[in-house]
């Protein structure tokens, strides 16, 4: 799963809109819109609060396994 449809998922899961999440990170609807279209990545700042919001690991919002 691409990271873009990871963010998309936990957002859909935690029942938020791409306009709720980014007035929670202060930030511009169209950059919800961007991440979860591959358009780009949020910066760490934003990474760290998306897996706070979504009761998450940095690693699995980011999809990757240590195993």
């Amino acid at each position: 799963m691409e990271f873009g449809e990871r963010f998309k998922s936990l957002r859909l899961q935690n029942g938020y809109t791409q306009l709720q999440v980014a007035q929670i990170l202060g930030i511009k609807q169209s950059n919800i819109s961007d991440w979860e279209n591959n358009v780009s990545r949020p910066e760490y700042e934003n990474l760290i609060a998306l897996a706070r919001l979504y009761d998450e690991t940095l690693e699995s919002l980011l999809g990757i396994d240590l195993s």
